[in-house]
Protein backbone atom coordinates (compact mmCIF):
# COMPACT_ATOMS: atom_id res chain seq x y z
CA UNK A 1 0.00 0.00 0.00
CA UNK A 2 1.34 3.20 -0.84
CA UNK A 3 -0.03 6.35 1.32
CA UNK A 4 0.30 10.17 1.31
CA UNK A 5 -0.35 12.18 4.51
CA UNK A 6 -0.95 15.88 3.90
CA UNK A 7 -1.79 19.04 5.76
CA UNK A 8 -0.72 21.81 7.92
CA UNK A 9 2.40 21.19 10.98
CA UNK A 10 0.68 20.05 14.53
CA UNK A 11 -2.21 18.55 13.27
CA UNK A 12 -0.65 14.89 14.21
CA UNK A 13 0.36 13.58 10.39
CA UNK A 14 3.66 12.60 12.09
CA UNK A 15 1.87 10.45 14.87
CA UNK A 16 -0.77 8.87 13.02
CA UNK A 17 2.18 8.18 10.19
CA UNK A 18 4.29 6.68 12.36
CA UNK A 19 1.07 4.39 14.11
CA UNK A 20 -0.29 3.34 10.62
CA UNK A 21 3.04 2.24 8.94
CA UNK A 22 3.65 -0.14 12.00
CA UNK A 23 0.92 -1.77 11.85
CA UNK A 24 0.87 -1.68 8.06
CA UNK A 25 4.45 -2.93 7.86
CA UNK A 26 4.98 -0.70 5.36
CA UNK A 27 8.14 2.52 6.16
CA UNK A 28 7.44 5.70 7.53
CA UNK A 29 8.94 8.10 4.97
CA UNK A 30 9.13 11.78 5.79
CA UNK A 31 11.35 14.00 4.10
CA UNK A 32 13.54 15.59 7.10
CA UNK A 33 14.39 11.90 8.33
CA UNK A 34 15.66 10.74 4.80
CA UNK A 35 17.64 13.83 4.58
CA UNK A 36 19.08 13.38 8.10
CA UNK A 37 19.95 9.60 6.46
CA UNK A 38 21.49 10.86 3.31
CA UNK A 39 23.89 13.39 5.52
CA UNK A 40 24.79 10.25 8.28
CA UNK A 41 25.52 7.93 4.92
CA UNK A 42 27.56 10.87 3.45
CA UNK A 43 24.97 10.45 -0.14
CA UNK A 44 25.66 12.07 -2.76
CA UNK A 45 22.43 13.49 -2.72
CA UNK A 46 22.71 14.02 0.95
CA UNK A 47 26.00 15.88 0.56
CA UNK A 48 24.31 18.23 -2.35
CA UNK A 49 21.94 19.10 0.06
CA UNK A 50 24.49 19.37 2.69
CA UNK A 51 26.06 22.48 0.48
CA UNK A 52 22.83 24.33 0.62
CA UNK A 53 22.18 23.77 4.41
CA UNK A 54 25.26 24.84 5.52
CA UNK A 55 24.65 28.05 3.07
CA UNK A 56 21.78 28.62 4.98
CA UNK A 57 19.33 27.96 1.93
CA UNK A 58 16.40 25.56 1.94
CA UNK A 59 17.02 22.27 -0.10
CA UNK A 60 15.60 22.33 -4.06
CA UNK A 61 12.70 20.74 -4.67
CA UNK A 62 14.80 18.68 -7.49
CA UNK A 63 17.65 17.53 -4.47
CA UNK A 64 14.75 16.67 -2.21
CA UNK A 65 12.72 14.60 -4.67
CA UNK A 66 15.62 12.69 -5.73
CA UNK A 67 16.21 12.02 -1.62
CA UNK A 68 12.40 10.69 -2.25
CA UNK A 69 13.11 8.53 -5.02
CA UNK A 70 16.15 7.16 -3.76
CA UNK A 71 14.38 5.88 -0.61
CA UNK A 72 11.51 4.46 -2.63
CA UNK A 73 14.39 2.17 -4.16
CA UNK A 74 15.63 0.89 -0.83
CA UNK A 75 13.95 -2.90 -0.23
CA UNK A 76 11.51 -2.35 2.62
CA UNK A 77 9.70 0.56 0.26
CA UNK A 78 9.06 -2.46 -2.20
CA UNK A 79 6.09 -3.56 -0.72
CA UNK A 80 4.53 -0.09 0.21
CA UNK A 81 5.03 2.93 1.95
CA UNK A 82 3.48 6.04 4.11
CA UNK A 83 5.13 9.78 2.52
CA UNK A 84 4.53 12.26 5.54
CA UNK A 85 4.73 15.62 4.79
CA UNK A 86 5.66 15.77 1.46
CA UNK A 87 4.46 17.12 -1.44
CA UNK A 88 4.18 20.96 0.18
CA UNK A 89 3.42 22.34 -2.71
CA UNK A 90 2.10 21.74 -6.22
CA UNK A 91 5.38 21.59 -8.13
CA UNK A 92 6.48 19.15 -5.68
CA UNK A 93 2.86 17.38 -6.44
CA UNK A 94 3.95 17.88 -10.26
CA UNK A 95 7.61 16.42 -9.26
CA UNK A 96 5.57 13.14 -7.26
CA UNK A 97 2.85 12.47 -9.42
CA UNK A 98 5.88 11.72 -12.40
CA UNK A 99 8.16 10.38 -10.52
CA UNK A 100 4.98 7.90 -8.94
CA UNK A 101 4.21 7.19 -13.10
CA UNK A 102 8.09 6.82 -13.82
CA UNK A 103 8.89 4.36 -11.19
CA UNK A 104 5.30 2.34 -12.30
CA UNK A 105 3.58 2.77 -9.27
CA UNK A 106 0.43 3.25 -8.26
CA UNK A 107 -0.63 5.91 -5.21
CA UNK A 108 -3.88 4.26 -3.55
CA UNK A 109 -3.94 6.85 -1.01
CA UNK A 110 -3.95 10.95 -0.34
CA UNK A 111 -4.78 12.03 3.14
CA UNK A 112 -5.53 15.57 4.34
CA UNK A 113 -5.28 16.28 7.68
CA UNK A 114 -6.67 19.33 9.03
CA UNK A 115 -7.76 20.60 12.54
CA UNK A 116 -9.74 23.70 12.94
Amino acid sequence: MRLVFLGPPGVGKGTQAASLAADLAIPHISTGAILRQALERQTSTGLEAKKFMDAGDLVPDAVVLQLVRDRFSEPDAAAGWLLDGYPRNLDQASALDQLIQELQLTLDHVIFFDCA
